[in-house]
């Protein structure tokens, strides 16, 4: 009975290192996929707005949808991804590293001209970091949080497809290219719009 019990100790002692071997790897390359996926929103807020863009690629706007579908708010058909990376969303978005995905196109980039920029004033409540707000209701068109108002580019409206309107954690940027324009940022997914302020309540 010593000897079996001795036995089955001594097996057990040498499958254990080789069971944690195994699951060490496993793990680690599930993590490797997984920290793709997780560069990306699960509350990260940027230090900061992205960069003014100092060269636009040189057909931009041919990277967009059709003005004609975000006038009339159908859905958009981009030709342009912004998955750079596999598990990154296929929108306008931050890496944890604070690199702004998407925002390229430059000063004129005729999807955000705007005959009266800030025609509705100027948002007042504060920019980036420190200033986390919470989506108080509305939809692409019209949304609020904290007594300000504001509306999704048309052209951008696919984008938020995936917001929760009434909940999720948005930061406001200030656009370094696009007079009339900010830059709402949802921290939860990683994602950004153009957004246009329309004033208080």
């Amino acid at each position: 009975m010593k000897n079996v019990f001795g036995l089955l100790t001594l097996l057990l002692a040498l499958s254990v290192p080789a069971f944690l071997l195994a699951g060490s790897a496993g793990a680690q390359r599930g993590g490797q996929q997984k920290s793709a996926a997780r560069d990306v929103g699960h509350g990260h807020v940027p230090t900061h707005g992205p960069a003014p863009v100092r060269s636009a690629p040189a057909r931009a706007s041919e990277n967009r949808a059709p003005e004609s579908h975000a006038a009339e708010g159908h859905a958009q058909e981009n030709a342009r991804s912004f998955q750079d990376k596999p598990n990154h969303p296929e929108a306008p978005h931050v890496h944890h590293n604070d690199t702004w995905v998407g925002h390229d196109t430059g000063r004129d980039d005729p999807h955000y001209h705007v005959d009266q920029p800030w025609e509705h004033g100027h948002f007042t409540g504060g920019f980036g970091r420190g200033h986390v707000f919470r989506l108080g209701g509305g939809d692409r068109e019209r949304f609020w949080f904290g007594g300000f108002y504001f509306s999704v580019a048309p052209y951008e409206y696919d984008y938020t497809a995936d917001w929760i309107w009434n909940r999720d954690p948005i930061v406001i940027y200030e656009d370094p290219d696009h007079d009339g324009w900010y830059l709402a940022y949802n921290s939860r997914l990683g994602t950004y719009v153009h957004v246009q302020y329309l004033g208080p309540r």
